[in-house]
């Protein structure tokens, strides 16, 4: 029994471990992945391969290890899937990296991504000058994500003679997942009475909706839970 017990506190120490490693080598060496899946992947990897050849472990030791981590995996993701806070803790937030064509270096510093690799991607996305970039954001597998300026981008209203109004700003996330987010609402000066306007005139209430975002163009997207879809072309 001392062993069993032995087994489920170094499992869950070694999950905790490397959850720190992972925040602390930051996104350029999870490139691909998010912190959770890096994780994941390398502890149900290391269990497996002490299953397959390590002969001075039992076998039910190191089987009690494996379910236990499945269970702390699945468990993680369950709650991710619940709240925003766990998930953003557990897989990370897109970090902002170049804003108008200005490197922000103290983000880069915090995420130990160095200048070589930022400029690796943004030639694999056709971007070999920096002042082309509106914004450069690092998602949370590690990759980047680019929306150019208005004159740079391929077949721009600009090309064809079109108004171009300025943008100043992402589009901001209402809520995720049926729950308001506080903290943009907040940032960016909206009111919750106005959100709950803005879900009214759709015949809706807060409830109904899983996520809503304000798109650029000051336009409020909508997305529900009842889809109202009879043949859906792919489902699970």
């Amino acid at each position: 029994m001392h062993d069993v017990l032995e087994v489920i506190l170094r499992s869950i120490g070694a999950f905790c471990l490397l959850l720190i490693g992972a925040k602390i080598l930051g996104k350029q060496t999870i490139s691909k992945m998010t912190t959770f899946d890096f994780v994941a992947s390398i502890s149900l990897g290391a269990i497996a391969a002490n299953i397959a050849f390590n002969t001075s472990m039992k076998f039910y030791i190191v089987s009690i290890s494996f379910a236990i981590m499945i269970i702390i995996l699945f468990v993680a993701a369950y709650v991710s899937m619940k709240g925003i806070k766990t998930r953003r803790f557990l897989a990370g937030n897109p970090t902002v990296v170049i804003e108008n064509g200005k490197i922000l270096e103290d983000n880069l510093k915090k995420m130990r991504y160095t200048m070589d690799y930022l400029n690796q991607q943004l030639r694999e996305k056709d971007i070999f000058e920096i002042n082309e970039v509106l914004f450069a954001i690092v998602e949370t597998n590690g990759t980047l994500s680019v929306r150019k300026k208005p004159p740079f981008r391929q077949v721009t209203k600009q090309d064809l003679g079109i108004f171009t109004a300025p943008e100043s700003r992402l589009p901001v996330e209402l809520i995720m997942d049926g729950h308001t987010v506080e903290s943009n609402l907040e940032e960016n000066d909206l009111n919750p009475n106005w959100l709950q306007t803005e879900i009214q005139k759709r015949g809706l209430s807060v409830n109904d909706v899983y996520y809503a975002v304000l798109a650029t163009d000051g336009k409020v997207y909508i997305d529900t839970y009842q889809d109202n879809i009879e043949s859906p072309i792919d489902k699970e």
